[in-house]
């Protein structure tokens, strides 16, 4: 079985790379000609542990191959995966689906014969049903079923949530289109993965559903954490009593400084708008959006308040600026709004991130970078954790105190044991916890 994959960004090519460690042909085109040419020589453009091996395996197999020619990649395609970018269109908070269109439009045109033009892209609901009078404008003479696969791909864990989901959603409106993509899946259909097949409208809800939920349940538990602080609770406890209801689950319980990345950001704005256009506004979604960006910039002023109310003059050394561990992805990190507030009140910061690509260009030019975590540490007035990278975890309270300067520690992902660093000597506080 043969498929063509639009768009080697994040999404393209760790699917396309799954699928072909499934068996599948897959062809991944790209416009982009440098990334293109990159990819044939085994250099990856993002940091994903596993997918520089799982890319280089399968296109030493043949079955993983890579153009800037749509032609080429269409032919003998069955089906075609639209995994193109949808950000926030500037002004409004909707998503941008001008590249969607446009890649459904060139496909369409390109078309040798009859396929299936699925949507992996993250889209509003009533996308698939705009995409169909696309290519049918485009190509009357041609049958084209579109379907919806959305994509549930967790940055720093992408290829175990592809090969091991907990769940494949399908949204089709032809038993073609519904045969087509149970074949690809056939691999996850004999380790009886739960297939949803539903309507278009709904597998594209589905996925702008999950994310917004998610989101709520991080905002949640940082409201919550913020109540621990000023009752003398402790919000491990009260995630850990919470999480072990099996109606609730543990997972995105965890207190931090607001969520970021590529999904949770653009998703709910722009769930959140077209509900609005639906006339069904999803005021918690509304809520949370305003709650996520407001404590970021309380973040910031925590840490001033922890150097004594002025960080003017003061060295501060921050430990992960990505939005999460084992990704170099900095799109709407925590750490974009609370670097350069910190630099804008007076502060010197040196940050160390175990994958700093994107970061030396995302955050501002006066933010200085060091090799290790005890390079940003040593000197330093204060230290502000986050990004729970794993190696944090492991720094010895006492090495600590000895590297920095001065003994204000913040830990802003509850990486480290409050006694522990209070016992060697810390000034620490942390999120939620006495």
């Amino acid at each position: 079985m043969r498929i063509a994959m639009i768009g080697a960004g994040y999404v393209g090519l760790v699917s396309g790379a799954c699928f072909a460690e499934f068996g599948v042909d897959v062809c991944i085109v790209d416009t982009d000609a440098d990334k293109v040419e990159a990819l044939r020589q085994g250099r990856i453009p993002i940091y994903e542990p596993g997918l520089d091996r799982l890319v280089a395996d399968n296109a030493a197999d043949g079955r993983l191959s890579f153009t800037t020619d749509l032609r080429e990649a269409l032919h003998g395609a069955e089906a075609v995966f639209l995994a193109v970018g949808t950000p926030t269109r500037r002004g409004d908070g909707h998503a941008d689906l001008t590249y969607v269109f446009a890649a459904a439009e060139q496909v369409a045109r390109a078309a040798e014969g009859p396929l299936v033009l699925v949507t992996k892209s993250t889209v509003p609901v009533g996308t698939g049903r705009r995409v169909r009078e696309i290519v049918q404008a485009a190509r009357p003479d041609l049958e084209i079923d579109v379907a919806s696969n959305p994509e549930f791909l967790r940055e720093g864990n992408a290829i175990g949530d592809f090969m091991r989901p907990d769940r494949v959603v399908i949204g089709v409106e032809s038993e073609r289109a519904a045969k087509v993509l149970k074949r690809l899946y056939r691999p996850l259909y004999l380790i009886e993965t739960p297939v949803v097949q539903t309507s278009i409208e709904t597998a594209e809800l589905i996925k702008y559903a999950a994310n917004a939920f998610l989101a709520v349940k991080i905002t949640f538990i940082n409201q919550m954490a913020d109540i621990c602080e000023k009752a003398g609770a402790n919000v491990h406890d009260v995630a850990r009593g919470m999480g072990l209801d099996g109606r609730i689950g543990r997972k995105f319980l965890h207190a931090g400084p607001g969520y970021g990345g590529s999904c949770f950001p653009k998703d709910t704005l722009a769930l959140a708008r077209t509900a609005q256009e639906l006339g069904a506004p999803a005021t918690i979604v509304e809520q949370t959006i305003a709650a996520n960006e407001a404590r970021k910039a309380q973040m910031a002023e925590r840490v001033i308040a922890a150097c004594g109310g002025s960080v003017q003059g003061k060295r501060i050394a921050v430990l992960g600026v990505t939005f999460k561990p084992e990704t170099d992805d900095m799109r709407d990190a925590p750490s974009l709004v609370i670097l350069p507030a910190l630099v804008a009140a007076g502060a010197s910061v040196t940050a160390y991130d175990p994958q700093p690509a994107h970061a030396r260009q995302a955050l501002p030019a006066a933010v200085e970078f060091a090799s290790s975590a005890m390079d940003a540490a040593r000197g330093a007035d204060a230290l502000v954790v986050l990004t729970e990278w794993n190696e944090f975890r492991a720094i010895a309270p006492r090495k600590l105190k000895a590297a920095l300067a001065g003994r204000v520690i913040c830990d802003l992902r509850n990486v480290w044991d409050p006694v522990a660093m209070r016992e060697a000597g810390l000034d620490y506080s942390s999120i939620g916890r006495p």
